[in-house]
């Protein structure tokens, strides 16, 4: 039975009905400092915290549910004799449901140039003390720390006249993981100098729950990470569709962390989290045809990133193809119209293109561990790279930074031979880098894409010749890669007899 409530929130969101609620069921409430002044705004009586410690607030509100009054209250066991015992020596009345939301340290602290002090004081000290104690002791009282959870709690209330064991455990749960993770971003603040500290506390919430993971056997859900600016689908909405897959968002974060590597009109589609086709052109709807005709084979049910609004011609084109998710920064009334006659597709609209965490790290799970790095984001130009032999024209410079951006997003082993700004045949994830090679080469010839003038970017040094040899033998001009093999000067002696050009980035672009 809840006969008497502790209430002490800083978001009042939800609180007057839930305070209103719990006195119409004749619970006594007791209030700390802003919370009971706020009560006593709207016309709900409740008891001050200070009426009950015999303590005003010290140290400018610091102190003021931090006494044995309040602890013992929350922490008593009911099915204790020695514990009711000990209530009944000091005349301490228990609570049997504690309401507090914290202090909102993220948000501040995500501010530019917050002040140190200004930080610190948003470190809420009576607040989890207050919750912890109350879902340690959750056989006897409830824990509430969400807004969210007023209305299902007075909803079960009034119908069963107690919070159920399994409800209270639920919130006991709940408030743990909010507690370690208000925690986590105080010490991630804290060592924020250090790249990677001795503990690592990433902090994720659930966003959005998914039918199954990578196969139908595995249970999935999307999470977003506590403290990002931008997460996959924040300042995104879905038009129309299905809902989204754990495959569906893989392949999305591929597509757009390659799409922003382009200002001028781009698309980008992607198969099992690699590109297929990508394309930059004068028009976002010759960009979509051109990334379409490079591997059209390969982009059926694929996921299609553009940069640029969809137009109504655009839009009649797109729903020509089967597409899994269509992401872009907005669309025609008839375009949208046209393609939500298709009912598999799943239409997201980019509110916002920028997708930028400044210091991101990427994590990977591995057995019992995580490897933790930061994330490959520079997007590269020719500055620092070197012309090793040849003379690359600004046409071939553009296809040369054009194909060595798309590579960097490929799975390693990773060869990309583009032309005009378009790939035209990509080989990704062998073992072998001559391999990759030989099936860009026939991705290539099997769209019927002439590979005489082409370029070739390869995402890490090619340790033999090999691998140029095949693609300059295909009739490739320009090939773009690291160096820093033993045998550069081989490679570049092959090129160079070949009469083509080779320019050394001097930074690789694994992906695995």
């Amino acid at each position: 039975m809840i006969r008497r409530a502790l209430l002490s929130v800083y978001d009042k969101t939800g609180l007057e009905e839930f305070a209103r609620g719990l006195a119409g069921l004749d619970v006594e409430l007791v209030a700390s400092g802003g919370t009971a002044a706020f009560l006593e705004k709207v016309g709900i009586g409740a008891t001050p915290v200070e009426d009950v410690t015999e303590v005003p607030e010290l140290l400018g509100g610091r102190v003021k549910t931090l006494h044995p009054r309040i602890h013992a209250a929350i922490l008593a066991r009911r099915d204790r004799a020695d514990d009711r015992a000990s209530l009944d020596e000091h005349e301490i009345e228990p609570f049997d449901l504690v309401c507090v939301n914290l202090y909102p340290f993220q948000g501040v602290v995500s501010r530019k140039a917050v002040r140190e002090e200004d930080a610190v004081e948003m470190i809420d000290i009576g607040g989890p003390a207050m919750l912890r104690a109350a879902a340690k002791n959750f056989a006897h009282v409830a824990p509430v720390c969400r807004p969210e959870r007023y209305r299902e709690i007075l909803v079960e209330l009034r119908a069963r006249g107690e919070l159920s064991l399994d409800t209270r455990r639920r919130l006991a749960g709940e408030t743990f993981a909010m507690t370690a993770a208000y925690e986590a971003a105080i010490a991630g603040w804290f060592s924020e100098p250090e790249a990677f500290p001795d503990s690592f506390l990433p902090v994720f919430t659930r966003e959005l729950d998914l039918s199954y993971g990578e196969n139908p056997h595995q249970r999935a859900a999307y999470y977003a990470e506590v403290g990002a600016r931008r997460h996959l689908l924040s300042r995104v909405e879905q038009l129309h569709g299905r809902e989204l897959s754990f495959n569906n968002l893989n392949d999305l974060s591929a597509a757009r962390l390659l799409a922003r590597e382009f200002e001028l009109p781009a698309c980008v589609i992607v198969k099992h989290a690699n590109p297929c086709g990508v394309a930059v052109s004068g028009s976002i709807e010759q960009a979509y045809d051109r990334a379409l005709a490079a591997d059209p084979v390969s982009a059926y049910g694929g996921v299609v990133v553009l940069n640029r609004p969809v137009s109504e011609a655009l839009g009649e084109r797109l729903a020509e193809q089967f597409v899994e998710v269509l992401f872009a920064p907005g669309y025609d009334d008839a375009a949208l119209a046209r393609l939500r006659e298709k009912p598999g597709v799943r239409i997201l609209e980019e509110r916002e293109r920028r997708l930028s965490n400044p210091g991101e790290r990427d994590y990977r799970r591995v057995l019992g561990g995580l490897l933790v790095q930061e994330r490959d984001s520079d997007v590269d130009d020719r500055q620092g790279m070197e012309v090793v032999c040849g003379s690359p024209s600004e046409m071939a410079w553009g296809d040369l930074l054009f194909a060595w951006r798309v590579c960097k997003h490929v799975t390693s082993n990773a060869i990309v031979l583009a032309r005009d700004l378009q790939t035209i045949g990509i080989g990704a994830g062998q073992m072998s880098r001559v391999d990759a090679v030989r099936i860009a080469l026939e991705k290539a010839r099997e769209h019927e894409h002439s590979t005489a003038g082409a370029v070739l970017a390869s995402d890490a040094f090619f340790p033999f010749a090999d691998g140029p040899q095949l693609a300059l033998g295909a009739g490739a001009t320009a090939v773009i890669q690291p160096g820093g093999s033993k045998r550069d000067a081989e490679v570049i002696e092959a090129v160079e007899r070949a009469g083509a050009t080779m320019v050394f980035t001097g930074r690789r672009h694994f992906r695995h």
